[in-house]
């Protein structure tokens, strides 16, 4: 970031807190309850190959966004994941291929983004789909609209898809609730730009945002 006055990242923060009471609303009555209870009801080894059905799903995303990155060799690793778990692991609800050495190497489209120069703009609360930036609000958008589900031509199948996303997701961060602390929208702001700074460097924590108050300098590479 350059001189002058520090950036203010969440100019839109009274809207942005009417919509994480909406989202808040949503979870304690709707989806945290349906997530509990498909955590009760569903085996651990039927709720990983949910996971990793998903996340195999989501490789065809990883493959484009590195290429759209010039990123040939994490394209052809994701791509050698995908064939492997696509085939050996049963159309992806086991993963085989870490066991074998080829990890992930997530990508999306804001990350795409990043690579080519847009800043990441303003922080939003987006409804549902909860924090982001408007840069990674915008990669969503189009990660979303070029998934194998969206790509199908189905009107039914991709809702399916993103609802079971949205339930398994948010079992794998039940217990995530305990370490919720605080005014909870800023506890969501700021774990969601710090973990979203730490993806697109990869992994790599460059700054602390548990202190972190409005118009404070911070950039979002």
């Amino acid at each position: 970031m350059g001189q002058g006055e520090p950036e203010n990242i969440d100019p839109w923060e009274p809207l942005n807190r009417e919509v994480f009471a909406f989202n808040d609303w949503l979870d304690k009555y709707a989806l945290k309850p349906v997530a509990q209870a498909y955590r009760a009801i569903t085996p651990d080894p039927i709720e990983r190959g949910v996971t990793n059905f998903i996340n195999n799903i989501y490789e065809f995303n990883n493959i484009a966004n590195a290429l759209l990155q010039g990123r040939v060799d994490n394209a052809l690793h994701s791509s050698g994941r995908f064939l492997l778990n696509s085939t050996v692991g049963l159309a992806g609800f086991l993963d085989v291929a870490s066991p074998a050495g080829v990890t992930p190497r997530p990508a999306d489209f804001g990350q795409t983004l990043a690579t080519w120069g847009v800043p990441s703009g303003p922080f939003i609360m987006v409804p549902v789909a909860g924090p982001r930036t408007l840069r990674s609000g915008t990669g969503l958008l189009v990660d979303s609209l070029y998934s194998i589900p969206a790509l199908t031509g189905e009107t039914t199948w991709p809702w399916v898809f993103w609802g079971v996303v949205a339930i398994d997701t948010r079992a794998n961060l039940l217990q995530a609730d305990t370490l919720i602390t605080g005014d909870r929208y800023i506890f969501f702001r700021n774990a969601y730009l710090q973990s979203r700074e730490t993806f697109l460097n990869g992994g790599v924590v460059i700054d602390d945002f548990s202190d972190f108050e409005e118009g404070e300098d911070y950039e979002d590479f």
